[in-house]
C-alpha cells in the first residue's frame, strides 16, 4: 500500500497548528478524533481499517496498548516526541508495529526550548510564591509581606541530566547568576573557555542534595533513574530545597516527596508530570497535597505545548510517514 492511501488516525489536538492538516493530506486520508476516548479510537481503528496512528503524550489519557491494537490494522505509530511511555513498546515489537518518534531526531530537538522553558518557569513560581501571590490578590487583599521569596542569582542549582534539556536549564540558570552543578554519568562534561575545552567535574547526587538550593529533573524513565529521587536522597536535604521536574511522574516517589514536604525536608515541589498519567489523576498522591495547601505546583503535561514547538515538530514527524 503506499502512503498516500495511508488511512490515518490523528488522536491528538492538530486542528489548531497552521498546515499540519494539509500536510497529512498529502500522506493518506486522517480521520480527526482529536479527543476521542479509548472505546470510539478502537472502534475507529476496526471500522475504517486504520494502519497509522498520530499521537502526543502530552494530550492523551490513555495507553497504547494490547486493549486498543488487538486484531487492527495498524502498523504505523507516529508520536511527535521523545517520549514513549504512552506505548506499548513490547505489545508493538511483537506485532511488528512500526514506532516512530524524535528520539534521535538531534536536529530537530536541539530547535525546541520549550521544556526548559517551562522547568525554569516552575522554578521562578516557586521562588516567587507566583500562585499563591495571584490567589491571594485574587481575594482582594495586597499584604506583600507574606510572600518573601528567593532571587536565582548565587542560587546553587542542580541538573540532573545533561542532555539537551539539561544543557537549556543551565544556560538559562547561569544567564541569571546562579551557579550550576551536574550529575550526569553517562557525558564527559566540557565548557568552552577562552583558550580551550575545559573538563567540569561533576557533582554526586548526594552532593546535590546536600548542598543546592533548587534541582531540576531532565532525565528518561530506565530502569536506573525511576524512583532515583526518594527518601534516601532527600533525607540528605539540609536547607530549603525546590525540586523540579518536567522529565516523567517514575522519576519521582511521589509518596517519598509529599512526605518530605510534610516534614519540611522540601521546601517545595513544581512538575509538569505525575506517575501514571493515563489513570484516574484523582488517586495522584501529588495532586491531593497540592488541593490540601503544600507548595506543588502541577501543570498538565505542557512541556512541549508552545504553537512554536509543536508546529515544527509535527511537521517533522509526520515528513516521516
Amino acid at each position: 500500500m503506499g502512503r498516500n492511501s495511508s488511512k490515518i488516525a490523528v488522536i491528538t489536538p492538530v486542528s489548531h497548528l497552521e498546515g499540519i492538516i494539509p500536510l497529512l493530506m498529502t500522506k493518506g486520508t486522517p480521520f480527526l478524533y482529536e479527543e476521542a476516548s479509548k472505546d470510539t479510537v478502537r472502534e475507529l481503528l476496526l471500522s475504517h481499517n486504520i494502519d497509522t496512528i498520530v499521537c502526543n503524550p502530552n494530550q492523551q489519557t490513555y495507553k497504547i496498548d494490547k486493549e486498543l491494537l488487538k486484531n487492527t490494522s495498524v502498523k504505523i505509530i507516529n508520536s511527535c516526541s521523545t517520549g514513549l511511555n504512552h506505548i506499548d513498546l513490547d505489545y508493538c515489537k511483537e506485532n511488528n508495529i512500526e514506532i516512530q518518534c524524535h528520539k534521535n531526531d538531534y536536529e530537530l530537538i536541539n530547535q525546541l526550548p520549550s521544556t526548559s522553558e517551562l522547568a525554569f518557569g516552575l522554578m521562578v513560581s516557586l521562588l516567587r510564591n507566583i500562585p499563591e501571590c495571584n490567589n491571594h490578590v485574587s481575594r482582594y487583599h495586597w499584604d506583600y509581606t507574606q510572600f518573601m521569596g528567593r532571587q536565582i542569582k548565587d542560587l546553587k542549582i542542580g541538573i540532573i541530566g545533561y542532555g539537551r534539556l539539561g544543557k537549556m536549564m543551565e544556560k538559562y540558570c547561569e544567564a541569571f547568576g546562579a551557579k550550576t552543578f551536574i550529575y550526569d554519568p553517562y557525558v564527559t562534561i566540557t565548557k568552552d573557555i577562552t583558550a580551550g575545552k575545559v573538563y567540569i567535574p561533576q557533582t554526586s547526587l548526594e552532593q546535590m542534595f546536600q548542598e543546592c538550593d533548587v534541582i531540576s529533573l531532565h532525565v528518561h524513565v530506565t530502569d536506573e533513574t525511576k524512583y532515583m529521587i526518594n527518601k534516601s536522597l532527600l533525607g540528605l536535604v539540609q536547607k530549603d530545597l525546590y525540586i523540579i521536574n518536567t522529565s516523567r511522574g517514575e522519576i519521582v516517589n511521589e509518596l517519598d516527596v509529599v512526605d518530605a514536604l510534610n516534614t519540611g525536608k522540601l521546601t517545595g515541589y513544581g512538575t509538569d508530570v505525575i506517575e501514571n498519567e493515563f489513570d484516574d489523576i484523582t488517586k495522584s498522591p501529588i495532586i491531593k497535597a497540592m488541593n490540601e495547601g503544600k507548595n506543588i505546583i502541577v501543570t498538565p503535561h505542557i512541556g512541549g505545548m508552545t504553537i512554536e514547538g509543536q508546529t515544527k515538530a509535527y511537521k517533522w514527524s509526520i515528513d516521516k510517514l
